[in-house]
C-alpha cells in the first residue's frame, strides 16, 4: 500500500498533468497525456494524491509562524510579514501577506512565480476528482479518495475564505482553449463560501471513516472538527455582529458551532493526552488527542528548533529564536491557584513575576533563570551579547527582543544548528486537536446557553489536564456568562499559544483595531517586553513598551491580489451588497 508519507516518484508527470498554459485557471493540452497510466490504478493515483497533501503548509519547516502577526509573539526581524506589512498596516492589494508557508497566498501572480497558491492546488482537487471519478478504479476506492479530496479542498478554501471573506467557488477543472472567458468566476459572497465548505464537510463526515489506518488522512472526526471551526468563524462577532437587543448577534449561527462540536466530542474517538509539555513531541504523534496532522518522518522532516528555539546555548548561537514571546502573553498565564495576575488573591510578585504560575507557563515560556539543554537562560542586561541572550532592544540581532523564547513544540534532546542543517525534527504539526474542540463547543454553547455543566466540564478538562490548575469552580464559584466567556478567550489563548490560531481568534473577535469599551484594540498597542536588570545583586523588572503596532479597520479581511482583479473582470463587476464591495475589492483598500 502506497501511504501519503512515501515518495511521490511521479511528481513531474502530475505537475505537467495540471500545468497552466496562461494562468492558474488554464489547462494545457498536455494534461491529457498519461491518463491511461495515472488513473488505471489505485495505487498511481494515490501518488497523485499524496501530491495534493504535500501541499499543506509546512509549518514546521516555516520560519514565521502566525503568532508573529499577532500579541503573542514579536517577528524576530524586521523584513517579516509581520512586521513589514501587518505591524505597519502595509497591507495593499500589491502588497499582501500570504501568510505562513503561503498559508493564504490567492494563486500565482504570473508563470515566472515558483509559489503554490490555493486555487493552484484546489485545481489539483478538482482535477482528482474528475478523473478518479470517471476512470474505472474500485467503487470503493472511489468514495473514499474523493471524500478525502473533498476534505482537502474544504481545508484550503477554509484558509481562503478566513482572509479574504468571499471568494470564487470553484468545483470543476477549467480550460481557457476550449471555454474562453466562461473561466472566470465571481467571487461568492462570505456567506455562500461558508455554506459551501461547511456543507461539503458535512457530507464527507457521513463518508470517512472513525478511524483511518494511515495517519495524516482525515476522518469523520477531522471533518466535523474543521466544520465546527468554520461555523465557529461564522458565529464570532466579526461576521455576526450583535445589537442591544442580541448582544451575540444570531444566536443560531452559535447553536450549529456548539452542535458540530459536541458531535466531535460524542465520538468517543478523542481524549487529552496526560503531558502537555510531550504532546507536541514525536513521542505522541497520532495521540488520541490528534485530529488532522500534516505527517513528519525521517528523511523528511522539519526544522522547528532551528528556526524557532533560543539563540545561545552554552555561549553558542545554535538557532534564530523566532519564537519570542510577549510580555503580554506571559500575563495571560494564570497563578498556580487558577486566578489571573491582576485578580484579587492571584499572590503576583511582580518583582518575582515567575514563582507560583500555572503549570502550562514552565511548559511554554523560557525565561531568566530557567534550563534548557543543561545552559541557564540569562537575558538580565549587562551580561554580554556574545555570550549569553540578554534582551536585544534594537532588532540587531537574533537574541530575544521581548525578553523570552518559547520550548512548546521544541524536542529539547534536539540542537538548533544540527536541526537546521539536517531536518531533524520529525513531531507533526497538528491542524486541529481536541484541546481546541473542548474550548470551541465551551465557547459557543456559553454564548447560547451560558456556563452550563456541560461548559464547565469542557473547559476543567483542559484547565485540569496534568494537575495544571484548579477547576473554574474550585477558582472562582459560580461564574457569570461574561466571566465564562473571559476565562474560555483566555484559555485558548494559552493552551493554543504558538499553534497559529491567535491570529484568527484575535479577528474573528473583533478586539484588533479596538476593544467593545472603545479602547485600542490588543494589535493597536505597543508592544510589551520585560527589562531586567541588576541593582546590586537585586534583580529589577521593567515592562518597557519597544514597539508601536497599528492595526486598521480594515485589515480584518485581506485585500483581493491586484493581480486577480487585473484578470478577473468577473471579479471586478461586483459592488456592493452585505460584503460592500467595491468593484470585486474589500472595503477599505
Amino acid at each position: 500500500m502506497i501511504t501519503i508519507k512515501q515518495s511521490c516518484l511521479i511528481v513531474l508527470m502530475c505537475a505537467a498533468m495540471i500545468a497552466c498554459k496562461k494562468n492558474y485557471l488554464e489547462v494545457s493540452p498536455r494534461d491529457r497525456v498519461g491518463d491511461d497510466v495515472v488513473w488505471a490504478s489505485a495505487a498511481n493515483a494515490d501518488l497523485f494524491l499524496n501530491d495534493i497533501y504535500n501541499q499543506m503548509p509546512d509549518i514546521n519547516n516555516e520560519t514565521e509562524h502566525l503568532d508573529q502577526y499577532t500579541d503573542n509573539s514579536d517577528v524576530g526581524v524586521t523584513w517579516m510579514q509581520g512586521y513589514s506589512n501587518i505591524r505597519t498596516a502595509n497591507v495593499t492589494p500589491s502588497n499582501l501577506p500570504r501568510g505562513p508557508w503561503d498559508m493564504w497566498y490567492w494563486g500565482k501572480e504570473n508563470n515566472n512565480d515558483s509559489k503554490t497558491g490555493n486555487y493552484e492546488k484546489i485545481r489539483k482537487c478538482n482535477l482528482f476528482i474528475e478523473k478518479v471519478t470517471a476512470s474505472t478504479l474500485p467503487d470503493d476506492y472511489k468514495t473514499e479518495r474523493i471524500a478525502e479530496v473533498r476534505f482537502l479542498r474544504a481545508l484550503f478554501y477554509h484558509w481562503l475564505w478566513m482572509a479574504y471573506g468571499g471568494v470564487p467557488v470553484i468545483t470543476k477543472t477549467l480550460d481557457n482553449i476550449t471555454q474562453g472567458d466562461s473561466i472566470y468566476i465571481p467571487r461568492s459572497t462570505e456567506e455562500e463560501t461558508c455554506q459551501f465548505i461547511t456543507n461539503e464537510l458535512g457530507e464527507i463526515a457521513q463518508i470517512l471513516p472513525l478511524k483511518q489506518a494511515d495517519p495524516g488522512r482525515p476522518t469523520k472526526g477531522a471533518a466535523l472538527t474543521l466544520k465546527g471551526w468554520c461555523e465557529l468563524y461564522e458565529a464570532s462577532p466579526l461576521r455576526n455582529s450583535g445589537n442591544a437587543a442580541s448582544p451575540a448577534g444570531d444566536l443560531e449561527k452559535w447553536k450549529k458551532a456548539s452542535a458540530t462540536n459536541k458531535a466531535v466530542i460524542d465520538l468517543g474517538m478523542y481524549d487529552l493526552y496526560p503531558d502537555f509539555r510531550t504532546l507536541f513531541l514525536k513521542t505522541a504523534n497520532n495521540s488520541l488527542e490528534s485530529i488532522f496532522a500534516r505527517q513528519y518522518m525521517p528523511g523528511k522532516g522539519g526544522q522547528l528548533e532551528g528556526k524557532e528555539g533560543p539563540t545561545i546555548i552554552n555561549g553558542t548561537e545554535m538557532a534564530w529564536g523566532n519564537f519570542q514571546p510577549t510580555q503580554e502573553l506571559v500575563d495571560e498565564f494564570s497563578m498556580a491557584n487558577g486566578k489571573a495576575i491582576n485578580e484579587s488573591g492571584s499572590g503576583y510578585d511582580p518583582q518575582n513575576p515567575y514563582a507560583n504560575r500555572e503549570k502550562r507557563f514552565y511548559q511554554t515560556i523560557l525565561f531568566n533563570g530557567c534550563e534548557w539543554q543543561g545552559d541557564t537562560i540569562k537575558t538580565v542586561v549587562g551580561l554580554g551579547r556574545s555570550t549569553e541572550n540578554e534582551i536585544d532592544l534594537g532588532y540587531s540581532s537574533d537574541v530575544t527582543h521581548t525578553g523570552y523564547y518559547a520550548c512548546k513544540r521544541l524536542d529539547e534532546s534536539i540542537l538548533g544548528s544540527d536541526n537546521r542543517a539536517n531536518s531533524t525534527s520529525y513531531q507533526n504539526y497538528m491542524f486541529f486537536r481536541y484541546a481546541e474542540v473542548l474550548l470551541s463547543f465551551a465557547e459557543a454553547e456559553n454564548e447560547v446557553n451560558g456556563p452550563t455543566p456541560d461548559v464547565l466540564a469542557a473547559v476543567n478538562k483542559v484547565r485540569t489536564r496534568d494537575n495544571n490548575l484548579p477547576t473554574v469552580e474550585a477558582t472562582y464559584g459560580t461564574v457569570s456568562q461574561d466571566k465564562m466567556r473571559e476565562i474560555i478567550h483566555r484559555e485558548r489563548r494559552v493552551e493554543l499559544s504558538f499553534e497559529d490560531k491567535r491570529w484568527w481568534d484575535v479577528l474573528r473577535w473583533k478586539i484588533a483595531d479596538k476593544m467593545a469599551d472603545g479602547t485600542p484594540g490588543v494589535l493597536n498597542r505597543p508592544e510589551v517586553s520585560m527589562v531586567i536588570t541588576s541593582n546590586n545583586g537585586t534583580l529589577v523588572y521593567t515592562r518597557t513598551n519597544v514597539s508601536n503596532r497599528i492595526f486598521l479597520p480594515k485589515m480584518y479581511y485581506m485585500p483581493i491580489p491586484q493581480h486577480v482583479l487585473d484578470r478577473n473582470y468577473k471579479i471586478r463587476e461586483q459592488s456592493g451588497g452585505k460584503d460592500g464591495w467595491v468593484s470585486g475589492q474589500n472595503p477599505g483598500y
